[in-house]
């Protein structure tokens, strides 16, 4: 019978790295960012035997797994084991073993060890299972990676203590990622959400466009970080959608800062989203905070989205504009649109190439909100974006290459505007070469600084 086992030396004491497995968010946080899986439901946790239902889609194929725990040592192990799937046998035990301290202070192993077995025996082990064994090595590479960089920003911001942080749009790519880091840290999360049938009681009711929130759960909040708004990719721009981001980011932001300001404790820290489109179209300059606001829609966007927090702002609640750019993870935003055609070789370069890109990885946008809220020294403007920006025929050369893909078909500037009109021109055609100066200069450190490590580490293309 097939197995498999990875062990990796973790340097956190193995009581940590253990209760960090057994918080909300854990899974959600082991799931590799370029996998299409839904945790559909789950009852129970490994400590009492809980069940967990997966659905997960590849290409036009989707399947649904069902898993139950079924062994649990405190501090040690647990296990668990398909119940219903795509395998005749799948068995996985996680174990966990103090190991000898170094420089870096406490360590532990962690070690994955999967039984397996496909369907049809020695056949389909021929089949299929240099596939599998091949993709259990860049699953469980990456989990363990997470798992050490994860555990090492719940250190890095210890001091600040357990922190209570209500969050917008917890239901967007940055929103479901900042909460599930937040739960693994032991930190409690109040969502604001707009759904009355949906809510759980530890929500908060709110609609940014009436302007109803349910302030009272908003009382005792160390930081509220906001990042709800109607979505700016995906569709073309008509007046009808121009109003409906204008109405959501200024007008939403206004009334939850107003909201935040009559409260009788208010939080200590405010963070709300923001953009680089705030910069313009600004070619080769190099910019940062203190750099001038551009042109068009989007610039005046941001300055209007940035000026409505001022309510908060007046009753000394301290306020950061994080200045988002291209924020990097399969699971959604722009690379996750752009991996289908170049994962069929029909990717390239989008209109000169020469636009500067500004991104950022998704975890690094984590540690950063981290960083912003501990650090009360920061307040006004704080660009998110990595250090290195790059042109676009770089950014879509590397791409290419970490895809092992070629980059041959660009997409011409008239195109590009014939099919998203306003928003291609925006989004796709502009050119902001953003420098992070607050956040360096305030002693952060980026884990993946360059495009080509921080492409490897979210599609799980790593080179050893």
């Amino acid at each position: 019978m097939p197995e498999f086992v990875l062990r990796t030396r973790v340097n956190h004491a193995v009581a940590d790295v253990f209760a960090w497995h057994m918080r909300p968010g854990a899974l959600e946080r082991l799931i590799p960012p370029w996998e299409n899986v839904k945790i559909e439901s789950r009852d129970g946790t490994p400590a009492t035997g809980g069940r967990v239902t997966f659905r997960v889609k590849r290409g036009p194929t989707e399947v649904r797994i069902e898993a139950v725990h079924t062994d649990f040592e405190q501090d040690h192990l647990f296990r668990d084991e398909q119940t219903k799937g795509p395998f005749t046998r799948w068995v996985h035990t996680h174990r966990f073993e103090p190991a000898p301290a170094d420089g870096n202070g406490a360590a532990c192993t962690v070690e994955d060890h999967v039984d397996w077995e496909l369907p049809m025996g020695a056949a389909g082990q021929l089949l299929g299972g240099s596939t599998v064994e091949s993709e259990l090595e860049r699953v469980f590479a990456f989990r363990h990676h997470r798992i050490q960089k994860d555990l090492d920003r719940i250190a890095r911001y210890k001091q600040g203590g357990l922190l209570k942080v209500g969050v917008t749009g917890s239901n967007g790519m940055i929103g479901r990622s900042l909460c599930d880091v937040l739960t693994t840290g032991g930190h409690r999360v109040v969502r604001m959400v707009r759904d009355p049938k949906t809510r759980t009681p530890e929500e908060a009711l709110w609609d940014p466009i009436e302007g109803t929130l349910e302030e009272k759960k908003l009382e005792g909040l160390d930081a509220v970080v906001h990042l709800a708004g109607e979505p700016l990719l995906g569709l073309r721009w008509t007046e009808e959608k121009r109003k409906r981001i204008w109405k959501s980011r200024v007008d939403g932001t206004e009334k939850l800062a107003r909201a935040l300001a009559r409260l009788r404790k208010p939080p200590r820290v405010l963070v709300s989203a923001s953009a680089v489109g705030f910069y313009g179209d600004r070619g080769n300059q190099r910019l940062d905070e203190k750099s001038k606001p551009g042109k068009g829609f989007l610039a005046e966007l941001c300055k209007e989205w940035e000026s409505a927090t001022r309510s908060a702002a007046r009753m000394a609640i301290r306020v950061v504009h994080l200045r988002i750019g291209l924020v990097l993870s399969p699971s959604g935003g722009a690379l996750g649109t752009m991996l289908l055609p170049f994962k069929v070789g029909v990717g390239g370069r989008i209109g000169s190439g020469r636009q500067y890109v500004s991104w950022i990885d998704l975890d690094d946008l984590m540690s950063l909100v981290f960083h912003v809220i501990h650090e009360t020294s920061i307040r006004g403007a704080v660009n998110a974006t990595a250090p290195f920006p790059v042109p676009n025929a770089t950014f879509t050369g590397t791409l290419g290459r970490v895809l092992e893909r070629p980059t041959l078909m660009p997409v011409p500037s008239l195109a590009v505007q014939a099919l998203f009109g306003e928003m291609g021109k925006e989004m796709l055609l502009k050119s902001q070469r953003v420098q992070p100066e607050v956040a360096e200069g305030t002693g952060f450190e980026f884990m993946y600084p360059g495009i080509e490590e921080a492409l490897r580490h979210q599609l799980g293309r790593t080179t050893g």
